[in-house]
């Protein structure tokens, strides 16, 4: 079955437009207390980005789960890693988290995680979907609601686990510019950085309510890319607005993106005999990167896009090591979802023990040429099986010749179709995606008229 309120990145969608409105996340916290509360007083572990629609969302979460009879333990503004992991270490039956990720501010969303910290299956999001449509939500007896509380040291036990996943090393005599997209980091990563040694300069660090992502962040890199250059600065990182995203940028500006990100750590996992099997990434990762490990004997397999796609590929695979190019990298020997911060220091690491900075890292991968279009859509048009759209796309191909990739596809966050062209040559691929994209606009407005 498809899910009717659940993306690829749980519910999600514009504040104050169904189901992004406090009665439907009511009902949507009493169902999932239903589902995943194993036992009554269950705790419920919930953390937000910097969105002024937070607070609205965070209280009708939780009065929703102290209905169910689970108890919320509130974070305040926390990075969507940080959940996950505290769920895991207050062996807590679930975990929230209120963020639209890289996207506007007037977007926001809601997303969960079990008790292992990982995204939840299809399965249960079906079921909790099901509640919700046949008005299943049951409120537990007075003598069996549930509680809140606050959990005011939670930004220094996350500080102080991505710390230990970077060992004995110092990043003493380091200047690295940090991103904090006015998300969720901007209270942790600098200090994270700042107590392995380095001289930071933050970015996005003054969140408002209003600017999460704004010109900022891993979605706008330029800005911290510009900034190393004007700072001289050894390296660049930028996180988008929940910290599950990492983009990199090296002492000559130039951006890395996640597909770089695991290269670098996979060729160093390797040479210490740590890798423990190959890479899992999705059908939007670089042909480039796939070529690459195959040349160092690494393994590779591709997924639907999604980190939830990517771990359950690792689960099945036993491989510790996958993630997207937007910039979802999971080492799953340290974290069961995305995590910018200890993403990017398993990079330093690298640099450190071998001694490099990252454009020596980076030797052995020249990425091809990607452009990606979205199309936003205010229609039910389906790209994906029109046949004009599919007539276009089949010639694409057939003029790329074997030597580029072409893949279209619905985003699971926001109402746009993802064109995206990989191939030898930039303006090549550009004039390829613009004819495809043209193609769907065109169509679209047809079936509109």
């Amino acid at each position: 079955m498809e899910r009717k309120y659940f993306g690829t990145d749980g519910v999600r969608g514009r504040v104050g437009t169904y189901p992004i409105t406090p009665e439907f996340v009511l009902r949507l916290g009493m169902a999932a207390g239903q589902v995943l509360g194993k036992k009554r007083g269950g705790r419920v572990i919930i953390g937000k980005d910097t969105r002024l629609s937070g607070y609205m969302l965070e209280a009708a979460l939780e009065a929703g789960f102290c209905a169910s009879g689970m108890s919320p333990v509130m974070l305040g503004p926390m990075p969507t890693p940080a959940v996950s992991y505290l769920t895991r270490a207050f062996r807590a039956d679930l975990g929230v988290v209120i963020s639209a990720s890289h996207n506007p501010y007037f977007d926001n969303g809601i997303k969960f995680f079990s008790s292992e910290g990982a995204k939840l299956p299809d399965a249960t999001e079906l079921e909790i979907e099901k509640i919700i449509d046949g008005g299943g939500e049951k409120i537990a007896k007075p003598s069996e609601l549930g509680r809140a509380s606050r959990q005011d040291d939670a930004p220094g036990r996350y500080v102080e686990f991505c710390k230990s996943t970077f060992g004995r090393y110092s990043l003493e005599g380091l200047k690295i510019v940090i991103d904090c997209a006015n998300g969720a980091t901007y209270h942790v990563a600098p200090l994270v950085f700042r107590e392995l040694g380095a001289e930071v300069l933050v970015m996005g660090g003054s969140p408002d309510g209003l600017n999460i992502n704004d010109g900022v962040g891993s979605t706008h890199p330029e800005a911290m890319c510009a900034r190393v250059l004007s700072e001289k600065a050894d390296l660049g990182i930028a996180f988008d607005g929940d910290g599950d995203r990492v983009m990199l940028a090296d002492s000559t500006g130039r951006l890395l993106d996640g597909d770089c990100v695991m290269y670098m750590i996979a060729l160093d996992r390797k040479a210490q005999g740590k890798l423990h099997g190959g890479v899992a990434g999705t059908l939007m990762t670089n042909l480039a990167l796939e070529q690459a490990l195959e040349r160092e004997g690494i393994g590779f397999t591709r997924t639907k896009v999604g980190d939830r796609y990517v771990m359950e590929a690792l689960l099945e695979k036993g491989w510790h090591l996958g993630g997207e190019n937007s910039g979802h990298v999971i080492c799953l020997d340290y974290v069961t979802t995305g995590d910018g911060i200890v993403s990017a220091l398993q990079v330093l690491k690298a640099c450190l023990r071998q001694g490099k900075g990252l454009r020596e890292l980076m030797k052995g991968l020249e990425l091809y040429p990607q452009d990606l279009i979205n199309v936003r859509l205010s229609s039910s048009f389906d790209a994906l099986s029109d046949a004009k759209v599919q007539k276009e796309v089949r010639s694409v191909e057939q003029e790329l010749g074997g030597r580029g990739r072409v893949l279209l596809r619905k985003s699971g966050t926001e109402p746009v179709v993802r064109v995206m062209v990989e191939g030898e040559d930039q303006q090549v691929v550009h004039n390829y995606a613009q004819r495809i994209a043209n193609v769907i606009v065109h169509e679209a407005e047809g079936e509109n008229a």
